[in-house]
Parts: structure tokens; sequence; C-alpha cells
């Protein structure tokens, strides 16, 4: 039986007097790999604030735990939205990368040696090679999305939450930041929110489609007609084959239930 790792129960967020989660409950386990789903506005980075203690809940709450204990906090790795990235930060790939490690030591210590190599050889996973004293703003989209990916992996954490990862990334390096994916989802859980709706059921475990609401899938199976429904307009997942042909199991439209 997997334990959870985060759990929220009955979540309420809002900006002002607009409501844009409301009731959403769900429970993320060691190892799951979760693709968050929906339309534009309709929640999935206000979800993903939430998760990260950004944005505190109007009512629920949220619970995180550390080898089946509860926690006040557990380690998690940040992809955020592309367009949300100052690229006039004066800033290198190294520095960059390096960033992801500054909750692992203290305000006036230096960084390790260790953490120094971690760093280098996260910089090589991200295909970045040579281009450690770059600054951000001379580095393409791809690039520069793959430095932040890179921040957010390199920790190792708990839990590695990307929004929309695959933004200005080239297919080549698509297919190696999935193969990646899948292999740190060995160890950690991963949630990953993205547009790309067959790029997420090629790779995901389980779906969340969120929508103010949130409905819950244990697994990736789902009907070209959910999506139609779902989306408002029909949908052709590129590369996942007919939809059609594969059977909506029963769920839980809130909570998930791990076995």
């Amino acid at each position: 039986m997997k334990r959870p790792v985060i759990q929220l129960d009955r979540i309420d967020a809002a900006y002002g007097s607009k409501t844009v989660l409301q009731q959403v409950s769900l429970t993320v386990c060691e190892r799951d790999f979760l693709g968050i789903i929906g339309p534009n506005g309709g929640g999935k980075t206000t979800l993903v604030k939430v998760i990260l203690g950004l944005l505190k809940p109007t009512a629920g709450h949220i619970r995180y735990f550390r080898d089946g204990q509860e926690a006040a906090e557990i380690s998690m790795g940040y992809l955020p939205q592309y367009s949300s990235i100052d690229k006039k930060f004066p800033i290198s790939v190294y520095e960059t990368v390096l960033s992801g490690l500054n909750r692992q030591k203290s305000l006036l210590r230096p960084f390790t040696k260790e953490q120094h190599e971690q760093t280098q050889r996260t910089i090589s996973r991200m295909g970045l090679e040579g281009m450690e004293q770059c600054p951000i703003g001379q580095l393409s989209g791809g690039q520069l999305q793959r430095a932040l990916l890179g921040r957010a992996l390199v920790s190792c954490p708990q839990v590695v939450i990307l929004d929309e990862p695959n933004t200005y990334i080239d297919k080549q390096f698509e297919t190696r930041l999935y193969s990646l994916l899948e292999e740190i989802n060995r160890e950690h859980a991963i949630i990953l929110v993205s547009h790309d709706i067959g790029a997420v059921l090629q790779n995901v475990k389980s779906i969340a489609y969120v929508n103010r609401t949130l409905d819950y899938h244990p697994d990736t199976e789902v009907t070209a007609e959910w999506m139609e429904e779902h989306f408002g307009c029909p949908v052709s997942p590129s590369g996942h084959g007919d939809l059609s042909r594969q059977a909506l199991k029963p769920h839980d439209r809130h909570k998930c239930i791990h076995e």
C-alpha cells in the first residue's frame, strides 16, 4: 500500500471575492505520477500554489507526510510556468540550478563540494554542459526551461511539481524529459500540469481534471467522449492512439483512493 505524501481535504481557494477552487479533495502518494489537466482559468495553477503553500486556502486543509508520518512540510521541487520567469535577472545557468539547493544549507554557510558536484551532474542531465556561466537572459526559451527544470530537480525532492514543463522545449529534449521523469518517478512523486493532453495521457499514471472542482481518475483510460464533454470541443490527443476504444473506469469525482 502506497503511503500519502500530500492530502487535500475539501479545499476552497480564492483571489479576493472570486472563488477559483471549490471543495477540492485529493491524495498524492509516494511514486504517484499525477497529470493535471483542465481549461485555461479552471484553477490548475491555483491548485499548484495551494500545494506549494504559496496560497492559503479559504476553506479546508492540507496535510503533508514524510516516511508515513505527518510533517509540517516536505521537500518539493517546482518548475513554474515559463511566463512567470524574469529573464533579465542577473544570474547564470550554474547559479540558477545551484539555487535549487538553497533550502538544504544554512544562510551563512557556503555550499558543500557535494552540492556543487550535484549541481554539475544536473546541468549535464539537462544537456547544458558548457553553458554553466551563461546568463539566463542569453538563453533560448528551451535552454532556459531546461535550466529551471534542473533547479527543480537538483535537490532530489520528495515531490516534483512541473507547470507546463514542455513549453519552449523541442521534441528531442521533450522525449529526454519524459524519460528523465520516468526515472525520477521510481523514487519520487510527480505532479505535472500541462495543456498537452496527448503527452499527459502517454506519460502519467493518473489524471486530475480541474475546472473549479476536481475530477480524479486513478488511471489514464478516458474516452474521447469524456474529453469532449470536459473541454467543450472535440479533442484528439496527438500520439495517443484511438481513445474511443478505451474504457473509462469508475472513479471518485473528488478524492483519490489508493489500493
